[in-house]
């Protein structure tokens, strides 16, 4: 029997990181770099969470991101939006204020390009170095370190912090300068919104019309429709199942920053601002923990 081939990370020295932010993402981010032999401090809004992290992995915890990120080669960081961001950055206790000079700060939030921009010179400026770095793939993603990556910033860097985050992703790709990461991960949302919406339109049609959804999306899978969130969120939506997955709050979330973005750049998003009102309606039924899927609850 063959040895199974060894993971992209499996070759290179440890190395001495942080991680800012446990939450569904970030907890088991954080893991697969313990797990592939870095030395890892974690930093959480709530101590709690990184007590159990310790608990689970080894490694450290610390009152602060700037007492975290002290001494680390790599400060990563999966928090909930810009505002969010700029508190463990920023500041007298924020982690520019504890890095080393020439340390990396890699941003896995999905936040606005305006705020990567804004820490990317911030750090210039500090002798130190950022890369935006929004991931897709969900919960399942990373706990299963099958995320995919999208990064901004200098190739020279990129390269120093791509084979750590191979840890917990599949894919590391530097998409351009400062911020194209996270338009990179705008243009995710966008094709996500409109294959949700006309996925929940098909299953609705189908079943109005009496078909077995369940057979169809076999079929119809095989062909020229196919696509992840069919072959990922099709059966559930047919049995009405929302309660996993990416929330719908967090896709609200998501498509506000596509849509200021495009309110800057001239780009006319139609549908996307349509989506992003049936994501409203969905809220307004109580669904905002639900999956995106549950765009088809408004068709019932």
């Amino acid at each position: 029997m063959n040895a199974p081939t060894p993971r992209s990370y499996d070759a290179i020295p440890p190395r001495k990181v942080a991680f800012l932010g446990l939450g569904v993402m970030g907890y088991p981010m954080a893991g697969h770099l313990a797990r592939a032999g870095h030395q890892v401090t974690v930093y959480n809004r709530t101590p709690a969470k990184a007590e159990a992290w310790v608990k689970e992995y080894g490694g450290a915890s610390a009152a602060t991101p700037a007492t975290v990120a002290a001494g680390a080669d790599i400060v990563f960081a999966c928090v909930g939006n810009d505002d969010d961001l700029r508190s463990v950055v920023l500041g007298e206790y924020g982690a520019f204020a504890g890095m080393k000079p020439g340390a990396v700060f890699v941003d896995h939030t999905t936040a606005s390009a305006e705020v990567a921009r804004e820490l990317h010179a911030e750090a210039l400026k500090r002798g130190l170095h950022f890369i935006d770095a929004p991931v897709s793939g969900g919960q399942a993603g990373a706990v299963n370190g099958a995320l995919t990556v999208m990064c901004g910033g200098e190739a020279p860097v990129f390269e120093s912090i791509k084979p750590v985050a191979l840890a917990f992703a599949k894919a590391v790709t530097l998409v351009g300068a400062s911020g194209a990461g996270q338009l990179a991960k705008m243009v995710n949302q966008i094709c996500i919104a409109g294959l949700v919406q006309g996925l929940s339109e098909a299953v609705a049609f189908g079943q109005k019309a009496g078909l077995d959804m369940k057979q169809v999306l076999d079929v119809i899978g095989k062909g020229a429709a196919q696509s992840w969130q069919m072959d990922n969120r099709g059966k559930t939506m047919v049995d009405e199942q929302f309660n996993f997955g990416f929330a719908v709050d967090w896709m609200r979330k998501d498509l506000g920053l596509v849509l200021d973005e495009a309110r800057r750049n001239g780009a006319k998003l139609p549908v996307t601002a349509l989506v992003d009102q049936f994501y409203g309606d969905v809220q307004s039924m109580g669904g905002g923990r639900w999956d995106t899927s549950s765009l088809i609850k408004r068709l019932k």
